[in-house]
């Protein structure tokens, strides 16, 4: 019992950190959106599109590597033959990427950019930083080091956010916003680099290992690249068919509902820590524990959430963003609300395949959904923003299908499918309850939210969708953290 504990503890204190992660994303849009004009704000979205695109490349799948041949060695001199390998070879790809961006400055800018270059070679210099920060940052999740995880995350989310908003409410444009965002990768770069030197030291590597580390994450590379066509070109396409005025009415609607992810990211970060152990020692009951009891945990808070984010769309933009962004955008996030919620049970079950080491079978699936994303060339000219949010939920609809038949074919987990009817029974009455009392402001907003989430505890409750022995762990998570907050 005392390793569910942990368990319980650990996402507790990544449920928290990552709340104020995604807090930190929401108060970013009404900051910028109010003072930036449309394109600007397009601009800033394709920045961190091309950002999070280059560095899934540059870093070569190598953190997911880590966790999976790392997470459970103890010999220093391992870790450290290992982390530096992976490392290095980092720093020269992304060294090279970076470069070429640079050379070819003028061309991007201007089919992303709106011609500006400056912005192109301050994103190249950041992508440098931001590949090696991923693999430094993920070094805490393989030696299941949370505390520091949560730290150096919110520490450079909120440098970040700081250094965006004095330059954005300081009326210093989109140059010095993008410079401030390339500032933190840079300071949060050295701070991670010296606290991974003081727990393991330094090593020149040999690169006893990189051929059996390279067999294993070079199959990621092209899963991380569809995961990323899928996940994010479409900002591409509508700057290139419509303009980056039309990116800025698409994306804080795409944000609002992914924002879902919230509820899967910590188990995101943990399981793929923990489970390795579990599957080489044989422990298979207890792997399918975990499994069973976090997809009962993500779809008993994500399911009602897409029905509220869905139906309060339009008023959370109109506070959050402007009226002309709101009115064109709100009906963007159901469609990314339900595909947010198939992604977070992919990102469950694909831990299964991940241990069977089949990343050639995540690479094939998602190259499956990109080809799917592709028809935004075709219906984003004649359907605008709301095809583009259609085709990214067909996208995950397919991946997730494919991914739960595959899965099946290494793993039988009795999952119980009986409380899922349920939740979205007290979803939809909760939801009638927000229709007849629809919100116009903030403070009814607020309200409306807190009344549907209790009304919705209440309905499950009554509806024995949790049994005690869930109670119990639900109460030890909410003790667990409050002890994690203490100390």
């Amino acid at each position: 019992m005392e390793r569910y504990k942990l368990f319980v503890k650990r996402i507790g204190l990544l449920g928290v950190t990552n709340f104020l992660v995604a807090l930190n994303t929401i108060i970013l849009i009404p900051i910028l959106t109010k003072n930036l004009v449309a394109s600007d704000f397009g601009i800033w979205i394709q920045v961190n599109t091309t950002f999070f695109l280059i560095t899934s490349i540059a870093n070569l799948g190598f953190p997911y590597t880590m966790l999976r041949f790392l997470s459970a060695e103890n010999n220093r001199e391992k870790i450290q033959e290992g982390f530096y390998s992976m490392a290095a070879l980092i720093l020269l790809v992304s060294f090279i990427i970076s470069i070429i961006l640079i050379i070819f400055s003028k061309e991007i800018a201007g089919i992303l950019f709106d011609g500006n270059v400056t912005v192109v070679i301050i994103t190249a210099i950041a992508v440098f930083f931001g590949s090696l920060n991923s693999l430094f940052i993920d070094f805490f999740i393989t030696f299941r080091q949370m505390k520091k995880y949560a730290l150096l995350l919110l520490f450079q989310t909120y440098l970040s956010l700081l250094l965006i908003s004095y330059f954005a409410i300081s009326g210093r444009g989109i140059i010095m916003i993008i410079l401030g965002f390339l500032i933190t990768q840079i300071i949060i770069f050295f701070v991670m680099i010296l606290t991974v030197f003081s727990e393991i030291g330094f090593k020149i590597p040999k690169f006893n290992n990189i051929k059996e580390y390279l067999n294993f994450s070079v199959p990621t590379i092209p899963s991380n690249l569809s995961n990323w066509i899928v996940e994010s070109s479409d900002r591409y396409v509508i700057v290139i068919m419509l303009g980056t005025t039309f990116v800025a009415y698409y994306s804080p609607g795409y944000t609002i509902g992914m924002a879902i992810l919230l509820f899967s990211t910590p188990l995101a970060v943990i399981l793929p820590s923990i489970l390795p152990k579990y599957y080489e020692n044989g422990q298979i009951e207890e792997l399918k524990y975990f499994i069973n009891y976090s997809l009962k945990y993500f779809l008993l808070v994500s399911i009602p959430t897409v029905f509220v984010i869905s139906l309060l769309s339009k008023p959370i933009l109109m506070i959050l963003t402007t009226q002309e962004i709101a009115l064109n955008g709100y009906l963007v996030t159901p469609f990314i609300a339900l595909s947010a919620l198939l992604f977070g049970i992919y990102g469950i079950i694909m831990n299964l395949i991940i241990l069977e080491k089949k990343t050639k079978a995540i690479g094939s699936i998602w190259t499956i959904a990109a080809i799917i994303s592709l028809l935004n060339i075709i219906l984003v000219p004649y359907f605008g923003i709301i095809a583009a949010a259609a085709v990214t939920l067909l996208s995950y609809s397919v991946s997730f299908i494919i991914t739960l038949q595959y899965s099946r074919k290494f793993f039988e987990f009795n999952f119980d499918y009986s409380f899922i009817p349920k939740s979205i029974l007290a979803s939809i009455i909760m939801s009638i309850m927000i229709i007849l009392v629809y919100p116009k402001g903030f403070l009814s907003l607020i309200i409306i939210s807190g009344v549907s989430i209790l009304t919705y505890i209440l309905l499950i409750l009554i509806m024995n969708v949790v049994n005690k022995k869930e109670l119990e762990f639900f109460k030890e998570l909410i003790i667990t953290y409050r002890d994690e907050i203490k100390y």
